[in-house]
């Protein structure tokens, strides 16, 4: 291996940061405890060695089901610094799916935090690979404690010399249509994340205190509160609870970050909860950030009335790790996704994969320096997805003459009405317009004739009654964007199917129709 190929990510997050004399500078906060990047440093190296007291080796996996403490990085930087690879895992799965990526993954180790120990309790004894299940917490209930196991450990630790395209981590897909898939990314695909979006687009700086509702086992959240702020020597606030109105805004008053990712649904909920109706603007916040799902352009332009910040909307996926379409700082278009991140080239292609003009809808392609390498063990998956250097996204995009994109749907979200491409996302955005409702999730169903049209689910905003709605929901859609296009049929409901990440199950509500 030559020496401009040897790599370890934690060196260039880590070390760095340390080198350049910010070792005593806060981290991480957990809201009970604090590490500063020397401490981070030193934690990291425990864990390496730990792991090699404990037998993993080089290229195994171990399996990351933890809350987002400072435990979390820990583990994680620790595992890539001994060339073992973290695969850190959703906390809101049943134990079903959970034996399914155990078993996928082959993890030889589980970190797990106490509180999630009880969802698998019973399925740990059927891993025939794994050895070991370490504990963070204050009770391991019979396995491995972690803060006792480290505590063993020098700091010794000589990083593994790893080669810049050797697999660093393991993400596993949503999985909303399906068993979860294992995206293996490179050690080079975290920088590459840093160096174009945080630094060129977000323009992350070292005194920024960053607050992100999407955890750190989700791509996004995992470059919004580990690679970005450690890019540049800045400090994460994480948060172990569910995104609530009620927790994110309580952690905002006490930590004062400068910057806030978060995800439409949960910019939504905070703008409608009654509780928070009063709530001032944060004095040291400069800029939000969304993903996960399109930002509809009300939410958007309500928060920056609110709160006076903009919200920066952009794209990602856990192929391509984090955003690579995006608004910017002073060119911001809600309803919009943007540009592309510099860096990143994108297309937009028709089922023959041709080009298609400005002003038609195509299925949006990404040529990445973050794309991950593939898929564990689903070669056909891997071989759809990822084309040379284009990844495809299942995102239906068109882009206007100014070079910005609009979210259309999901390649199988998307349906014809009367000939006519209708983007359910459209249709979602103009309903929630209407001052009755806060959200919306829209799907095709057959009218008695078995012609598509577009049918809605719709949750009202509080003290809003639904007697009399349907008919002024209809019109309202008419006027906004057009005739064609409203629901025939729309049903109030409690709340709508999400994935642990805020994107709205529209299969779920499908089925549930179907049935």
């Amino acid at each position: 291996m030559s020496a401009s190929d040897s790599y370890n990510a934690v060196t260039w997050l880590l070390d760095r940061n340390v080198d350049e004399g910010r070792g005593g500078k806060l981290a991480f906060t957990d809201t009970v405890s604090e590490l500063t990047y020397g401490q981070l440093q030193t934690q990291s190296r425990k864990l390496a060695s730990m792991l090699k007291r404990l037998g993993v080796r080089r290229e195994e996996r171990v399996a990351m089901m933890m809350l987002d403490t400072v435990d979390f990085p820990v583990v994680f930087l620790g595992a890539i610094r001994a060339g073992i690879v973290p695969v850190p895992l959703n906390t809101l799965l049943t134990a079903e799916q959970y034996a399914y990526v155990l078993a996928d993954c082959r993890a030889r180790v589980l970190f797990i935090s106490e509180a999630l120990l009880p969802v698998v309790k019973d399925v740990l004894g059927r891993m025939p690979d794994l050895a070991h299940v370490v504990v963070s917490g204050k009770d391991a209930h019979g396995h491995l404690r972690f803060a006792d196991e480290i505590a063993r450990e020098s700091d010794s630790f000589e990083t593994v010399a790893t080669h810049r395209d050797e697999p660093a981590f393991w993400l596993y897909s949503s999985g909303s249509t399906g068993m979860p898939k294992g995206v293996r990314h490179l050690h080079s695909s975290l920088q590459a994340t840093a160096e174009t979006y945080a630094h060129q687009v977000l323009g992350i700086r070292e005194n920024d205190v960053g607050l992100s509702a999407a955890k750190l086992f989700f791509a996004y959240g995992l470059g919004n509160a580990l690679t970005f702020p450690m890019s540049v020597g800045a400090t994460t606030v994480l948060n172990s609870e569910r995104p609530t109105p009620a927790s994110m805004f309580a952690l905002m008053r006490r930590y004062n970050p400068t910057i806030f990712y978060g995800v439409p649904t949960l910019f939504a909920a905070m703008l409608n909860d009654e509780a928070f109706k009063n709530e001032p603007a944060f004095p040291k916040l400069r800029i939000c950030t969304s993903a996960g799902e399109a930002l509809p352009e009300a939410v958007g332009e309500t928060w920056k009335r609110r709160f006076g910040v903009d919200i920066l909307d952009g794209v990602g996926s856990t192929e391509l790790l984090h955003i690579f379409l995006s608004n910017a700082p002073g060119d911001i278009k809600y309803g919009t996704s943007g540009r592309p991140v510099p860096g990143y080239r994108v297309r937009l292609v028709n089922d023959a994969g041709a080009d298609v003009p400005d002003g038609e809808v195509g299925e949006l392609m990404v040529d990445a320096p973050s794309a991950a390498e593939g898929y564990w063990n689903q070669r056909s998956k891997s071989r759809q997805t990822f084309e040379g250097g284009w990844t495809r996204t299942g995102d239906k995009y068109m882009r206007d003459a100014d070079g910005r994109y609009t979210f259309c749907g999901r390649a199988d979200d998307m349906f014809k009405v009367s000939g006519i491409w209708v983007s359910p996302f459209e249709v979602e955005s103009a309903l929630i317009t209407h001052p009755a409702v806060a959200e919306a999730a829209v799907i095709a169903a057959a009218d008695p004739e078995g012609l598509l049209k577009p049918k809605a689910f719709v949750v009202l905003k509080s003290g809003s009654q639904p007697e009399g709605l349907h008919e002024g929901l209809k019109e309202h859609v008419k006027v906004k964007i057009g005739p064609w296009k409203y629901p025939r049929w729309i049903e109030v409901v409690e709340s709508l199917p999400k994935t642990a990440t805020g994107k709205i199950q529209r299969f779920k509500l499908r089925d549930g129709d179907a049935a």
